[in-house]
């Protein structure tokens, strides 16, 4: 079981976001109430941005993977991993290959989707090599080859998905307008010391501020950047040669 939170704005404190919030991320690796299973034995680790030319990672082998600027999470799995590892593996680009280090579906499917193109175009990518998993699961006898939900950002903007072959994907929510919070919640300081952009992606909310959260739909993704915030329908790109 995975509980993933990626946070985008205004420099906050990590205790902010980890340990302080009612229900906060350190409660739900113990008592989870929306995962698959209630207790985290996977790992842990923290990826940041700061002043650096690269974020700041915490743990190998374990969410949040890194590649130059970019960062990638997902909780759930692969179907079939140990069946479809190889074609995987082996469709990662060679200037790439040599950079994964470890063994875990999540970190073959990051280097997938920059083979495909993650830093040029984030839906895109994660959409061919869902696609690509998919085809090559089907192909070994897999009926759900993919189930989960993704975060990828290079510090700038922040991609989320939802997606599951079944149609039962794990939970996400992200925070509404900070802005309406405001004016909902007056009396609470994090709301007040947040900048207007602030968004909080989440595999469960936290806290104790009842409608601050809305689940993104099954089968989208969200980018938050800048420029604004939007929700988009999300499919599979299976490739080309598929059958």
């Amino acid at each position: 079981m995975c509980r993933w939170l990626a946070y985008t704005g205004s420099p906050v404190l990590l205790s902010d976001v980890l340990y302080t919030p009612v229900h906060s991320l350190i409660d739900q690796s113990l008592h989870s109430k929306l995962g698959a299973e209630t207790t985290n034995g996977d790992g842990f680790g923290v990826g940041w941005y700061d002043v650096r030319p690269t974020p700041g990672c915490s743990a190998a082998n374990c969410h949040p993977f890194r590649h130059r600027r970019w960062l990638w999470m997902h909780n759930g799995f692969i179907g079939g991993f140990a069946a479809v590892k190889r074609d995987l593996v082996l469709a990662v680009d060679e200037s790439l290959f040599g950079e994964i280090k470890g063994g875990t579906d999540t970190e073959a499917l990051f280097y997938l989707a920059l083979s495909f193109g993650l830093e040029d175009d984030p839906p895109g990518a994660v959409a061919r090599a869902i696609g690509f998993t998919e085809a090559r699961g089907r192909q070994r006898g897999v009926e759900h080859p993919f189930q989960g939900t993704i975060a990828t950002s290079d510090g700038e903007s922040l991609s989320a998905f939802r997606y599951s072959s079944e149609g039962k994907s794990r939970s996400l929510f992200f925070t509404r307008d900070v802005r309406l919070l405001r004016q909902q919640y007056p009396d609470r300081e994090i709301l007040r010391e947040v900048s207007d952009d602030a968004r909080l992606v989440l595999s469960e909310p936290i806290g104790d501020l009842p409608g601050a959260w809305v689940e993104m739909p099954e089968a989208s993704y969200g980018v938050v950047s800048q420029g604004g915030d939007e929700v988009l329908p999300f499919a599979p790109q299976p490739p080309p040669t598929a059958r």
